[in-house]
């Protein structure tokens, strides 16, 4: 464990005013600063109902107390929990005397877990995980947070690794004992057998990339189509609320506008964009370029054309859904859509929302929630992959060399837990969390 000279605290609740409010200390002088403010240690891990006093014995709070002694706590260090009320005096009251104390400073975002990484209590997807979990809106966030935090998915890594490492050994022990009977004469039945099997592993995991990301972020699906084809109201329709301003005026979206949405437990990223169209207006060219920006970047792009009118056959929609709108209006449009629908009467609605959750659920389909999330992970689990393929593609290629690509290919994979080689990445990755967590 490693030791921190200083002592941290934080309120680790939601902001005040709240009805409760947790206070947590950690670091080693956490057990003199706790019996300064109420007096005899509560035991370990047990709550006590205690008044916390000021060092001039002036109560500030009745609450709650907890003692974690190191290094059975989250951070890894002595750590103490106050559960006061909620009022802004009180926790303003509780800070200011905390912050007489010598050697005693407020904790910085991420602070805790960063002590709790660096105690080895988490590792870095542990922690990732962890701050996913805080910030979940639907439920597929939730469930994917769980077990990264809980390390379902560090145990999959870590199980690579071990097979890893033993390969390894096997080839150093070839080459440095070759003589000895009790070293295999050959390490190809032994070694490269189960790396060819990883490499399936790892290319099927990374598969699930996608899906992860879209639980993650969200399922992007951008709304596209003329001017006054229905593009607002139908955001408008899908989001049960005015997001954006419709009239009859063409051009009166002229930026991105976007609404998240929680679909069967999913998140869903709306975009209503600007009419597409040919113009010399300036503000309204560089809203379609924005359009077309995120056009790029959608899951799902439903394009829209108004039934009413006879409009030019758009290009390039390969794989978007085409939707005819405004059917309660004469028609004239001959063209055949996916789908009809009236934001107005609520006509074809439900079968759109219904077709949205078929194409979301087509892209995510994992089997566990033991899968990759964030770019990180991608980065990393790809250049292992990559030294996995490199150790067999050219089987004669002499020991030392392929033993080097398996050497590789294990340091990649040790940066997805933080286990090798990421101090440039702790920064990034706890200025994540709030302050307090």
């Amino acid at each position: 464990m490693l030791t921190n000279k200083e002592t941290i605290f934080a309120l680790s609740s939601g902001a005040v005013p709240a009805g409760l409010a947790v206070v947590r200390i950690s670091g080693e002088d956490t057990p003199a600063v706790l019996a300064s403010l109420v007096g005899e240690l509560p035991r370990p891990r047990q709550a006590a109902l205690r008044s916390i006093r000021t060092r001039n014995g002036l109560v500030i709070d009745t609450g709650l107390v907890l003692f974690f002694p190191a290094p059975h706590s989250f951070t890894g260090e002595n750590v103490a929990e106050l559960h006061l009320h909620g009022g802004r005096a009180v926790v303003d009251a509780l800070h200011r005397e905390l912050a007489e104390f010598q050697n005693l400073r407020p904790a910085t975002p991420g602070e805790f877990s960063r002590r709790a990484f660096e105690n080895g209590k988490l590792d870095l997807i542990e922690i990732e995980g962890l701050a996913d979990l805080i910030a979940a809106e639907t439920e597929m966030q939730r469930r994917l947070a769980v077990e990264q935090s809980s390390g379902g998915l560090s145990s999959i890594y870590y199980g690579w690794s071990e097979r890893l490492t033993r390969a390894r050994a096997l080839i150093e022990a070839e080459l440095d004992f070759p003589d000895e009977e009790d070293v295999p004469g050959s390490v190809s039945d032994q070694v490269w057998t189960d790396v060819a099997r990883l490499i399936e592993e790892m290319a099927s995991h990374l598969e699930q990339l996608q899906a992860g990301e879209i639980i993650r972020d969200g399922f992007k699906i951008v709304i596209a189509g003329r001017p006054n084809a229905g593009k607002s109201s139908l955001m408008n329709a899908l989001a049960k609320r005015d997001v954006a301003i419709v009239t009859d005026i063409a051009g009166t979206t002229r930026d991105v506008l976007q609404v998240d949405l929680n679909v069967d437990g999913y998140l869903v990223k709306l975009y209503d964009t600007a009419g597409l169209r040919d113009t010399d207006e300036i503000v309204e060219r560089e809203g379609i370029r924005r359009a077309e920006r995120t056009i790029a970047e959608a899951d799902l792009l439903i394009y829209i054309e108004d039934l009413s009118v006879d409009t030019a056959i758009a290009e390039n929609l390969n794989g978007a859904v085409l939707v005819g709108t405004k059917c309660d209006l004469p028609r004239r449009s001959v063209r055949d859509y996916d789908l009809v629908i009236s934001t107005a009467d609520g006509t074809g609605l439900d079968m759109l929302r219904a077709l949205i959750v078929q194409r979301l659920k087509a892209k995510v389909h994992p089997h566990s929630m033991a899968i990759p999330s964030r770019a990180r992970h991608r980065d990393s689990l790809t250049k292992s992959l990559m030294a996995l393929r490199a150790s067999l593609c050219a089987p004669n290629r002499g020991l030392d060399l392929r033993a080097e690509d398996l050497r590789a290919a294990g340091e990649a994979l040790g940066r997805v837990t933080g286990r090798v080689d990421v101090e440039n990445l702790l920064d990034v990755i706890f200025g994540e969390f709030c302050i307090g967590k």
